[in-house]
């Protein structure tokens, strides 16, 4: 199971000094955007480098997420702290470049959600740029920056796979409590097993029946559609290009999870005691469905909206 390190005090704004002083975020969709957020309103004073496309940048630093940015990441030189927050893929190929653009000491993190490949892809680093992996559980149903708030994090999971020392671990962690979120530790391959089901699933599943349904009923049919189908396929508006990265990443969890999924659905489908294969189905599925809800019941959470 994770093991979660202790929470903080989660104030808007600090009068001590920042965890890190110098922040560079590399990517600023959803994710980075609000990270960058977070961190302005919980420190004014720390410094937040934005590292994106120019015209993302001036929307950064209009909605003052960032402090100065440019799209070279040679900006991340002077960061005690480099997020990586692009997609998974692009991250490795930045962190195979960081060694020639960052010549002194940093910890580089990242919010991916697969983790074995990018931890392995961190290995390569030289000794003074120390990784420590991370993927907040947040999100929502549309990306870029343009969705992104201060208070994304707030009662949040923010997963952490260290490869570094117990105290850089700790000190990333005191910042990420202080934004709000609860830091669980795991091993890389735990996390992308249990992610898997998660997050990795429940996207794929509500993509396919957005297609399907759609496909079979067009729009005519749609327009009588109830809450149920908004509901079930709130996911299905996710960026492909995202998701494209993480299929290609966790593909073994992946596939096993949808064997276990499409064996339920072949029951179903078969007819031989349906009643019964049904019935024990829907009972099982409200248990669980119980169970999800009392984790979501801590009434100092605003916003439990889930992401990859």
């Amino acid at each position: 199971m994770p093991t979660r390190l202790p929470m903080a005090d989660t104030r808007r704004e600090s009068s001590a000094p920042p965890p890190f002083a110098r922040v560079a975020i590399v990517g600023f969709g959803l994710i980075g955007a609000s990270l960058g957020l977070a961190i302005k309103q919980r420190w004014p004073q720390a410094l937040v480098i934005a590292v994106d496309r120019k015209d993302v940048i001036e929307t950064a630093m209009r909605m003052h997420a960032a402090d100065v940015g440019g799209d070279d990441l040679v900006l991340a030189a002077e960061a005690e702290l480099i997020v990586l927050a692009a997609p998974v893929q692009a991250n490795h190929r930045i962190l195979r470049e960081l060694a020639d653009h960052v010549p002194g000491v940093a910890l580089v993190t990242d919010v991916g959600s697969t983790k074995r490949e990018t931890v392995a892809a961190a290995q390569a680093l030289p000794e003074r740029l120390r990784f420590i992996g991370g993927h907040p559980l947040a999100g929502a149903a549309v990306g870029g920056i343009e969705a992104a708030r201060g208070d994304l994090f707030h009662g949040r999971p923010w997963i952490l796979t260290p490869s570094s020392s117990r105290h850089e671990t700790g000190l990333l962690g005191t910042m990420l409590e202080a934004i709000g979120a609860q830091v669980r530790t795991l091993a890389p391959e735990a996390h992308d097993a249990l992610v898997t089901y998660l997050s990795h699933l429940p996207q794929l599943v509500a993509s396919a029946l957005m297609h399907v349904v759609g496909t079979h009923t067009g729009a005519e049919g749609l327009a009588l559609a109830g809450r149920g189908l908004r509901d079930s396929t709130r996911l299905a508006t996710s960026p492909p290009g995202v998701w494209r990265d993480i299929v290609a990443t966790n593909h073994d969890n992946i596939s096993a999870a949808l064997d276990d999924l499409i064996e339920v659905l072949r029951r179903l489908q078969a007819g031989e005691g349906a009643a019964d294969d049904l019935g024990r189905t829907f009972e099982s599925a409200a248990d669980w469905k119980r169970t999800l809800e009392q984790a979501f019941d801590d009434p100092a959470i605003t916003s439990r909206e889930g992401g990859a």
